[in-house]
């Protein structure tokens, strides 16, 4: 029975249960996040929201989630975690409905409040994989999960969903499919060991752990940077809305394709060579971008995108680990992924025009060159003192 337990780098073993509940919290906490333009724009059809209060919600909603997952994982102790998740569960749903009655500026009030419950959710599935022996593996299986059940709402959502209830319908769809994390919460494990601190310092990361949190907020931004642009870079390219709406599809189905193909790879290639890979193989896809591709290239280049910026995802987490074995900077790596999220397509916003898109390749190169220097440093550095400690 033991191979069949989640095996913890610090604590008891998890049942496969309370691990998989531990995931599908999590799930719940980011199904906003695949859902966004279709129920932003939806409210900004209906006049509620402006089109740049779009892009603003979105960030805020992602900024108060990044942040709130970032000070759980510093200031909350891992213990009576089934009633922190149950009411986190209940602010959530009670914030999706709550949205059916707003427009202006209640809209960024009520999206400001759901990213509470959603960091606290999103807190509790990384608390257990930051423990685990081999987390990039767990990693690979939670990134699975959430771009699965993104794809699949978002094809419900186009196909009948909104045609057929509009926007109120869709929110109140939402509140409805984050009801299970009830469930979850009190399947999921109630505690968790704490993780080892050097005498006298506090729960945060020491200085390396933040240098990989730092390498990750670049590395992580950069496909959303380019991405949030999917449809203004089809534009500039002679291609019609299809074309990108159908791009989108294949990018989400690539994403869940990514996170398989990461659990298989976890623990068999290092965390740098998979990095490395996915840094050409975007750098690649991007050039197609650039130019004014046909309509098959913008497709597969969407597919490849897609794929690579999930796969480098799950490898984010032993990086951090080899940087900070205490791993309490772990602990912040899928906040500050979050975070990414939402401020590099801010970023690349200062870049782009309604003409002009391309300024998002700019920005997406520049992290992705940047992120990939600051690791790749950590990692040298790393190297050195284990040779060092061999001698």
């Amino acid at each position: 029975m033991s191979d069949h337990l989640v095996h913890e780098a610090f604590g008891p073993p998890l049942p496969p249960m309370e691990a998989a509940s531990a995931i599908g919290l999590g799930t719940v906490a980011l199904l906003m996040a695949g859902l966004m333009p279709v129920l932003l724009g939806a409210l900004a059809d209906d006049g509620r929201l402006s089109s740049a209060g779009i892009g603003l919600c979105a960030c805020l909603e992602g900024l108060t989630m990044g942040i709130v997952t970032a000070l759980s994982g510093i200031v909350l102790k891992p213990v009576r975690l089934r009633w922190i998740g149950a009411a986190a569960t209940l602010m959530l749903v009670a914030a999706d409905l709550g949205t059916m009655w707003c427009s202006g500026g209640s809209v960024f009030l009520i999206r400001f409040l759901a990213g509470v419950p959603e960091g606290v959710l999103l807190w509790l599935a990384v608390s257990m994989i930051a423990r685990t022996e081999v987390p990039e593996r767990w990693s690979a299986v939670f990134f699975t999960s959430f771009v699965g059940a993104q794809l699949a709402l978002a094809l419900a959502y186009w196909a009948f969903v909104m045609p057929l209830w509009g926007t109120n319908g869709g929110y109140a769809v939402l509140a409805l499919c984050s009801l299970p994390a009830l469930g979850f919460a009190f399947l999921a494990p109630d505690s968790y060991a704490p993780l080892p601190k050097p005498e006298g310092e506090s729960g945060a990361p020491p200085l390396r752990g933040w240098m990989a949190l730092f390498g990750t907020l670049f590395l992580a931004g950069a496909a959303p940077a380019v991405g949030t642009y999917l449809f203004p870079l089809a534009h500039q390219a002679g291609l019609s809305a299809d074309v990108g709406r159908f791009a989108l599809w294949i990018s989400l189905t690539a994403q869940v394709i990514a996170g398989l193909s990461a659990t298989a790879l976890a623990g068999r290639v290092h965390y740098f060579t998979m990095f490395v890979i996915c840094a050409a193989g975007l750098l690649a896809c991007w050039a197609v971008f650039d130019f004014s591709a046909p309509a098959w290239a913008f497709i597969a280049a969407n597919f490849g995108a897609g794929y690579f910026a999930i796969l480098l995802g799950p490898f984010l987490v032993p990086m951090t680990i080899e940087a900070d074995p205490s791993r309490r900077a772990a602990l912040l790596s899928a906040s500050t992924q979050v975070l990414a999220g939402a401020l590099a397509p801010l970023a690349a916003s200062q870049l782009v025009d309604d003409k002009n898109a391309h300024g998002s390749l700019t920005v997406g190169v520049v992290t992705l060159v940047v992120g990939l220097a600051v690791i790749g440093a950590l990692h040298m550095q790393a190297s050195r003192a284990r040779a060092l400690a061999r001698a």
